[in-house]
């Protein structure tokens, strides 16, 4: 079985951290989206959106192509900035312009669609790279922490091949190893299994459901309702830019309020 240490931090990684998230020790939650709304141009892709993540809560977040549940994702670590409103991760504000993304980044891990691995790069120095330009880890000190990750992921026998050389569901892992290997206080995953063959995504969903086990504050947004309804703490289900539904895994899928939401789930659940 996948096993995964909720958090390895170094001694000098835990002082950079505290030194960071001092100010959120006592926020109530890990994420806090508060009446966030973004446009582009003149049209709204979020409308007043507020979700509160608490440490150690996996949300699945939900809803039909072209919601804005990929967008509300990624404003949580400003990969897109927002118009109105206030976003929190562990109580330092993602929104001040005083607040030094690229820090706060490296402690929010991202998992895209597609990989985004570099092709160039071996599989152990793809893990290394960051550990060592950001976190500013010696090699030795990175390459452990990497193969650890790897065998954790199953993939230790990879290390030393390229990108190109491993199937989709292989390279996946391989961009949650990355990710955790940076010792991330939350991961956000966006559409994780969608651009892979049926037959690779179980592979994934199981390293996350032993991330979420673990203990691992996770935003994941996922069409896959099996993983929804084994790991998830609550569902959010959004449309055209608006949350309609924020609510525990079990009401959601047994009596959705909304009526989009209830055909949502008639559709989905039907294949």
């Amino acid at each position: 079985m996948l096993s995964f240490p909720l958090v390895y931090v170094s001694d000098a990684l835990a002082s950079e951290q505290l030194a960071f998230f001092s100010e959120g020790i006592f926020a109530m939650a890990m994420i806090e989206i508060r009446n966030v709304s973004k446009w582009y141009g003149d049209f709204q892709v979020l409308k007043n959106c507020s979700v509160s993540v608490e440490k150690g809560e996996v949300v699945v977040v939900c809803g039909p192509s072209g919601s804005g549940k990929s967008t509300l994702i990624k404003t949580v670590n400003a990969l897109e900035p927002f118009q109105e409103g206030e976003i929190l991760v562990n109580g330092v504000s993602v929104g001040d312009p005083k607040t030094d993304l690229a820090k706060l980044r490296s402690h929010v891990g991202m998992v895209f669609q597609h990989f985004e691995l570099f092709p160039h790069l071996s599989i152990i120095d793809n893990l290394r790279l960051a550990q060592m330009k950001v976190l500013k880890r010696g090699r030795e000190e990175a390459t452990e922490r990497g193969l650890k990750l790897l065998d954790r992921v199953g993939l230790l026998n990879q290390a030393e091949k390229f990108p190109g050389q491993l199937s989709g569901g292989q390279q996946q892992r391989v961009a949650i190893a990355r990710a955790l290997a940076m010792d991330p206080i939350c991961m956000l995953f966006d559409e994780p299994t969608s651009a892979l063959d049926p037959e690779m995504i179980n592979e994934v969903l199981d390293v996350m459901v032993q991330l979420a086990r673990d203990g691992m504050t996770m935003m994941v947004v996922t069409h896959e309702m099996g993983f929804a309804k084994k790991v998830a703490d609550r569902v959010i289900f959004v449309d055209h830019g608006e949350i309609l539904e924020n609510v525990p895994k079990v009401e959601f899928f047994n009596a959705p309020r909304s009526e989009r939401a209830q055909k949502f789930l008639s559709q989905i659940l039907a294949h």
